[in-house]
């Protein structure tokens, strides 16, 4: 399918867990400013808000269900029909201690699987992400074995939730493949192609064509580039056919050395590269279509 045959589906990956306010002072932290930074990116054209939680007294990655669930209802009650993607890449980073590599050191976050999704399987948002990668990655070892993965992705599908697949690396949709293969996995599947992420996929265009070429036929993907490559890789992914993301999980500026007021800002550049090249930015209503997932229950 070429790139203007259907409309861009357009995400915004509002936090993350690697930016801090030092890297930029305009960085969602609390429950509350989170979720207002969706909403402004719904605004600003982004039809899917990728989540995270911190901790709010000191910006700190958190996985506390209640942060989760503020951030949820205050968008659910907001007037944007915005899709709501949770993340459950937290929990899965083991450090090894210089000591004892047998024994986690204090960086280590990593839980049972169960853990991981308990927050998806309570709040049941449309997608949440189910990161297939293992890896070194930010100083430790990200690990999601076939085991975790299929616990994982059990009950998600029993949530009703759609699993978007984070792949890091060539061997991570090799793993999607079999997990298609045993049933783990349903068609039709929704890929993220990450780049730029150290010790994974490099930012190119070739990177990204041979990662698309890997993928399952027939799937819904999109991609991005960490850092100062966000946008080159956003406008790559859209010349390829694929969706995009931008925010300030991927790219604390808005342009080379400037950062960004907004998450809002990052979205409406992101627009305006889209629209330059020929494209149009999918509407929420569009974006539920082209993912099949149902309209929103109004209360």
């Amino acid at each position: 399918m070429s790139s203007t045959s259907k409309p861009t589906i357009l995400t915004c990956a509002v936090t993350g867990n690697f930016p801090t306010r030092q890297h930029n002072p305009n960085l969602p932290v609390t429950p509350q400013e989170i979720a207002e930074a969706c909403i402004g990116a719904a605004k600003a054209g982004a039809a899917v808000c990728h989540i995270h939680v911190r901790e709010p007294s000191t910006g700190l990655p958190s996985m506390k269900l209640e942060y989760y669930r503020e951030v949820v209802q205050r968008i659910r009650a907001s007037d944007t029909d915005l899709i709501i993607n949770l993340t459950t890449g937290p929990g899965g980073r083991y450090v090894p201690s210089d000591e004892d590599p047998e024994k986690p050191a204090p960086s280590s976050l990593f839980k049972k699987p169960e853990v991981r999704v308990e927050h998806v399987v309570e709040l049941k948002p449309e997608i949440c992400t189910l990161d297939l990668n293992t890896m070194w990655f930010g100083g430790g070892a990200v690990i999601n074995s076939p085991r975790n993965l299929k616990i994982m992705a059990e009950r998600m599908y029993a949530a009703g939730v759609k699993p978007e697949l984070e792949v890091f690396d060539t061997g991570d949709i090799s793993l999607a493949h079999d997990l298609l293969a045993d049933g783990t996995l349903r068609n039709p599947t929704l890929f993220q192609i990450v780049t730029g992420i150290k010790y994974g996929m490099v930012s190119s265009a070739e990177m990204m064509a041979l990662a698309r070429n890997l993928l399952p036929k027939g799937c819904e993907w999109a991609a991005f580039g960490a850092g100062r490559h966000a946008y080159t890789m956003l406008a790559q992914a859209y010349i390829l056919g694929g969706h995009c993301r931008i925010g300030m999980e991927d790219t604390v500026h808005i342009s080379r050395g400037v950062p960004t007021p907004s998450n809002a800002a990052l979205v409406e550049k992101a627009v305006g590269v889209i629209t330059a090249l020929g494209g149009k930015v999918a509407t929420v209503a569009e974006a539920r279509q082209i993912l099949g997932l149902a309209p929103r229950a109004r209360s």
